[in-house]
């Protein structure tokens, strides 16, 4: 598998688009994560999920969100890491056991800073979308990225 290319603030452009692997997520991913990070019968229990307001089961916000950021380390190669500089995030319907997530990442806007040369802010949206291509979770984000280091 060959190395995918490391970029910096200056070899981006907007409207370029990455796309990430998919991630498949079961009932027990579910169940695990809501154990330790977000208790509440929706997450944990199938007929209390049946309920509730999202009527079965359904993965916590949250672990989507750490999928996605595990989807963005992998897709979205920035050289100085994915640094969040604040954004908002939105959660249109439920992750549920059995979804294939994948995410698409556009970049919006950059802006070099005029303060500190050798960064600059880029605002991308990211979109969480299940094997039939719903939106589980829409994010735009504020993301820190440095200019290529001098050689």
């Amino acid at each position: 598998m060959a190395q995918q290319q490391v970029l910096f603030l200056d070899d981006l452009a907007v409207g370029e688009e990455f796309h990430s692997a998919e991630h498949s997520l079961t009932e027990t991913q579910i169940n695990d994560f809501a154990r330790q990070f977000d208790p509440q019968p929706f997450h944990l229990d199938n007929a209390a999920a049946k309920e509730s307001f999202f009527q079965g089961l359904a993965a916590s916000g949250w672990h989507t969100a750490a999928i996605t950021m595990k989807l963005l380390v992998s897709s979205l190669p920035l050289g100085s890491g994915i640094i969040g500089a604040g954004g908002e995030i939105q959660w249109p319907r439920p992750t549920r056991p059995g979804d294939a997530l994948r995410v698409i990442s556009k970049v919006l806007e950059i802006k070099p800073s005029r303060s500190k040369p050798d960064r600059g802010i880029v605002t991308v949206e990211c979109l969480t979308r299940n094997q039939d291509g719903d939106v589980c979770q829409r994010m735009e984000i504020r993301l820190l990225v440095m200019r290529r280091p001098e050689q």
